[in-house]
């Protein structure tokens, strides 16, 4: 099916080009990566993600409005998280379209924790407290002690944090807020919106 190659041709060129900054990448990935994405790997820049998603939202904004939500049913998996990942990697564009992303998840087009974490990230993009604990941040902020500025990682701040972990048990999430965080090298702490108001002023 022409539709299923298309997002399976997206969702790659997505993945691809951050699998290859990724810092744990080997070289010898970096090739194949490389390869997939059909260009040399010398010539391969960190802005080059930019231009692919651009490519790709075009591809994308055509595709739902042809299709509406190209689901599970439609195109099967893993092709079926290809438009919601273009999405997610576009922030003008979450706000728009997670109405869309919101019911595919609750009709099990896409699996309901896809649409959680871009439910986060549209709320962290609205300065409001995320749901379900999926969005992490960075600031550099000056060290007192030091005078220096330093990266200060953390959670974005959670509406009703003591109960997120039964949230993400539900969302179909299979580790907690604390697991998710040490992915990221972050200690979760359970900060408000004012405490980060305050710490990265």
């Amino acid at each position: 099916m022409e539709l299923k190659k298309e997002l399976d041709a997206i969702l790659l060129r997505d993945q691809a080009i951050r699998e290859f900054f990724d810092t744990e990448v080997t070289e010898k990935r970096k090739d194949t990566l490389a390869q997939l994405l059909n260009y040399p790997k010398a010539a391969i820049r960190w802005n080059m993600m930019d231009e692919i998603d651009s490519v790709n939202l075009v591809s994308v904004e055509q595709i739902i409005s042809k299709y509406g939500y190209p689901g599970k049913t439609m195109v099967g998996e893993p092709a079926n998280t290809a438009v919601f990942y273009v999405i997610q990697h576009a922030p003008s564009k979450i706000s728009t379209y997670y109405p869309l992303i919101e019911q595919a998840g609750k009709t099990g087009e896409l699996p309901f924790k896809y649409a959680a974490m871009m439910l986060d990230r549209k709320l962290n993009n609205e300065k409001k407290e995320q749901v379900y604990g999926t969005q992490v941040f960075m600031y550099m902020i000056n060290n007192p002690k030091t005078g220096k500025k330093e990266p200060f990682e953390y959670v974005v701040p959670i509406q009703d944090a003591k109960n997120v972990n039964k949230r993400r048990k539900a969302a179909g999430f299979d580790t907690t807020v604390e697991e998710n965080a040490l992915k990221f090298g972050i200690t979760y702490k359970a900060y408000t919106l004012e405490e980060i108001a305050q710490i990265i002023k």
